[in-house]
């Protein structure tokens, strides 16, 4: 005996689906979208035979599930969508079953002018629809009711549209077939669709030869800065810089008294990544930053660097969250033959690693509570995959609201992994892409292809550290292409 018949499954369920797109990694990854958007589903739908079939979507943010149909585009093909409207995560999947009603229909629509004697085809009919009636409920019940002891009595009773409006509102799904597992769309506020950046380090912010600008002069660019039209201002590292192997002028490994060093050698006795820099101003000066941004349609946007300066209280009090060197030193940063001996790089491979991965998800909580909703987070690529998959689910549960920007200069598949793993946007190899082929192959990988479910890119002429050769010899010309491309988003 066959071994499913002795499990007893019950296998009416004829309907085949297939293919449901759009799913990431057979569905594990969640495809993104922004709030008033719609999902487009498609899916191929099919079953033995020659019956007509139904199909449909089936998404819930929260509560129950939800539905709206799809429809028949050709060769077994079907397609349908439906919109998210808030930030939490959407769940979907395809339905499909056999469709009796629209099946009967059908023949009957043949039937009729083969003069063919349809008296018992319209008493199958009537049937069916008396069916529908007991899935109703309350006055729904009664114009089915009505309908059925019409079409008893007359055959252009079945080709009414209200009719059949009816039917589709209680189908039979006694043996609907579901797609295999449910799949999920993140959803994001607008911004994390586009936004424009403007970068600046606050301690710039007064044009005064030596003397360190402080937020409160920061918030007298705000009106200029909205005015060119950024709606997201960025700051670099906010934090105590290091003194300890401070670099100089030109990454000069000597410094001079005057040299405020990198802002991304984080940590001195002033404090960490929890700290402002006290030349900047207070943490109250900061929060008032945050609100004055706001009342000219700007946010910042706060760069987030897991790793720290010599003088870092990390490196003091969990010795065992750095790799140390064979003569007992921490190994500093290096992308040889350049090193960067201010900056010790977190290990990630650290037995205490998840003492590690709660204090670096601390980091992000406490400047949320101080207004943060957007954060550039430097080289995620020289990070744990799983950490970012892991922090970045943590925040979003609790605050949807916030994004997250891949500072990801690295290989392909890196920068598309992270944007899989929950990156809200990421840079992109737009600096480098400059003639009209490769700008014209680039944004077809990155519009028309599966990519685009998960990857949005943000379009970063250069970085505070790089500025890529064409744009340092290729004059005006060279920023045609850019700001045309950035303008037409």
């Amino acid at each position: 005996m066959p071994k499913i018949l002795e499990q007893q499954v019950d296998r009416r369920n004829r309907v085949v689906i297939e293919r449901v797109r759009p799913q990431i990694d057979s569905g594990r990854i969640p495809i993104k979208r922004v709030i008033g958007e719609t999902v487009t589903v498609e899916a191929d739908v099919f079953a033995d035979g020659h019956d007509e079939l139904s199909g449909r979507i089936l998404c819930r943010a929260e509560g129950e599930w939800k539905s709206s149909p799809m429809v028949a585009t050709g060769n077994d093909g079907w397609r349908g969508g439906f919109s998210v409207s808030n930030l939490s995560p959407y769940r979907y999947t395809v339905e499909g079953w056999i469709d009796h009603f629209r099946t009967w229909r059908r023949d009957l629509r043949k039937r009729i002018p083969a003069n063919q004697d349809v008296s018992v085809e319209l008493q199958i009919g009537a049937e069916l629809v008396e069916q529908a009636a007991l899935r109703a409920s309350g006055e729904d019940a009664r114009p089915l009711s009505d309908w059925a002891r019409m079409l008893r009595q007359e055959a252009a009773t079945a080709f009414r549209d209200e009719l059949a409006r009816l039917i589709e509102r209680f189908p039979d799904l006694r043996f609907a077939s579901h797609f295999e597992r449910d799949l999920t769309v993140v959803v994001d506020r607008e911004k994390a669709r586009f936004s424009a950046w403007y970068e600046l380090f606050p301690r710039s912010a007064l044009r005064e030869a030596g003397r360190h600008g402080k937020f409160r002069d920061l918030e007298t660019w705000l009106p200029r800065i909205a005015g060119m039209g950024f709606d997201v201002l960025y700051l670099p590292p906010v934090h105590p810089i290091g003194h300890t192997f401070r670099k100089g002028n030109d990454n000069s490994p000597a410094a001079q008294p005057h040299d405020f060093g990198s802002s991304w050698a984080i940590g001195a006795e002033e404090g960490g990544h929890k700290s402002i820099h006290p030349e900047l101003g207070t943490l109250e000066d900061f929060r008032r930053l945050v609100s004055r941004t706001k009342d000219h349609g700007i946010e910042i946007a706060l760069d987030i660097a897991f790793q720290c300066s010599p003088d870092n209280s990390y490196v003091r009090e969990h010795t065992e969250w750095f790799r140390k060197r064979p003569d007992g030193t921490i190994q500093y940063a290096e992308n040889p033959p350049k090193k960067y001996q201010d900056i010790y790089p977190l290990d990630f491979e650290s037995p205490q690693w998840r003492e590690l991965w709660e204090e670096l998800k601390s980091v992000f909580v406490f400047w949320i509570d101080q207004g943060v909703r957007i954060f550039r987070v430097d080289n995620p690529h020289t990070k744990a995959f799983a950490f970012w998959e892991w922090v970045i689910g943590e925040i979003k549960e609790r605050h949807p609201e916030v994004l997250f920007l891949a500072e990801a200069f690295t290989r392909l598949r890196v920068m598309y992994r992270l944007a899989k793993l929950g990156f809200s946007q990421s840079y992109t190899y737009f600096a480098w892409r400059n003639t009209k082929q490769e700008l014209t192959d680039y944004f077809r990988e990155l519009t028309q292809t599966e990519v685009r479910e998960s990857f949005r890119p943000n379009l970063w002429p250069n970085t505070p550290d790089i500025l890529s050769e064409i744009r340092q010899i290729g004059g005006r010309a060279a920023f045609m292409p850019a700001c045309c491309l950035e303008s037409s988003r």
